[in-house]
Formats: C-alpha cells, structure tokens, sequence
C-alpha cells in the first residue's frame, strides 16, 4: 500500500499498523505529509481504526496551511508499508526517522521528574500526632492552696508536653478543682504516666481528664 493512497479498508488498516508506532508520517513534528494523507482519507476513520484516528483528530486541528515542507503524494509512492514493518525501495533514506532517541529521551525526562518528586516528598517533614487535653485537678479539701497545686502541676516536663491555660471551678462546699489545659505528642508522652505523676503530689486529691482531642 503507498502512503497518500487511501482507497481500501486494508489500506486505512495498514495505515493503523504504522501509525501505532509514530505521531506523524515523517520525522517528529506535522507536515505537509501528513496533510498529504489526511487529503486523501474520504471519509473520517472508523473507530476501530484508534492510531489513524488519533492522528487524524490531531492534524485536523492545525492549519494546515503553515504546516512545514511539501504536499508531494508522489514523494511517498515509492514508499511501501506492510503489516509487519516498513518497507523503503531506497534504504539509504529514511524518510520516517527512528523513535529511538525519542523513547529514550522521554524515559530520562520521567524519570528526573519521579527522582524530583521523591526527594521533595522525603523532604517533607512528617506529620505530628498531637492530643489536646483538659486535665482536672482535685484538691483534698477546701484549706488547700490551689495555686501550689498549680504550680506543682506545671513543674512536671516531659519531652513533647506543653502546658497551657488553667482555671479554678467550683465543685461545692467551698471547695475548687484545677482545671488546666495540655498539648501532648502522643508518641512521647504517656497520658497514664502524666496523670501518675500529678496525683503523686500530696496536695492533690485526685485527677480526671475532662476532654481529650486529637489535633
């Protein structure tokens, strides 16, 4: 089958065969060329037919007008394509190029991009499990100094603790309990362990966690 002849099913199937391959009829941009053969297609490619009409689509949408080189079917002619493989009478041209240094542009291209992707994505710094909890603090009777137990509470460190802003609630017969808010990196700290260390205080009567949030 010559290329620019496009008169026989078996012709548009060769055609598919070659395009399967190849973006375009010659070398690595449209041309004339193509404009050749899409001229010469009477009708638009059946669906079966997927390299031709994936072609034909995309030289559909240039101008083809400004498309570079000659409109030469004849140029072609001498050209034959089978099933299997191209075919030239003239081996000392080429007139379709090798995808070779293409694909193995492509491959070096992808695979910068995935090295870049990789070393930003072990650049980012890993998520911090956190929990926000309201600790309550309950003295063992009305004569206790509540600001001693806050003070005490506040003394304990831990790697990855934060103590933050407190409060006295009323629980009734005069007496207040301390309710006091800490940030906590759930891998360091022991929240059983932390509530141990308070109640070890003898001020402190006992501990209950009044809220707990992950953040």
């Amino acid at each position: 089958m010559a290329i620019g002849d496009m008169k026989t099913l078996q012709d548009i199937k060769n055609l598919n065969d070659y395009l399967s391959e190849r973006s375009y009829i010659e070398g690595w941009q449209p041309s004339q060329a193509d404009v050749a053969v899409f001229e010469s297609l009477e009708t638009v490619p059946a669906i079966g037919n997927v390299h031709v009409l994936r072609w034909y689509n995309h030289i559909k949408s240039y101008d083809h007008k400004h498309l570079p080189g000659e409109k030469s079917l004849t140029v072609f002619q001498d050209h034959t394509i089978t099933i299997d493989s191209v075919t030239q009478v003239d081996d000392d041209i080429d007139l379709f190029g090798s995808d070779d240094e293409e694909d193995v542009e492509a491959i070096k291209i992808r695979e910068e991009r995935l090295k870049a992707y990789s070393e930003k994505k072990s650049k980012k710094p890993a998520l911090i499990a956190k929990s926000n909890i309201l600790i309550d603090v309950k003295p063992w009777d009305d004569q206790t100094n509540m600001d001693d137990i806050e003070k005490s509470v506040r003394s304990i460190k831990m790697n990855g603790l934060v103590w933050g802003v407190s409060k006295l609630v009323p629980i009734g017969y005069g007496i207040k309990k301390l309710q006091i808010i800490c940030v906590v990196e759930d891998e360091k700290v022991s929240v059983d362990e932390l509530l141990e260390q308070i109640e070890d205080f003898d001020l402190v009567q006992s501990t209950d966690i009044a809220a707990f949030n992950k953040i």
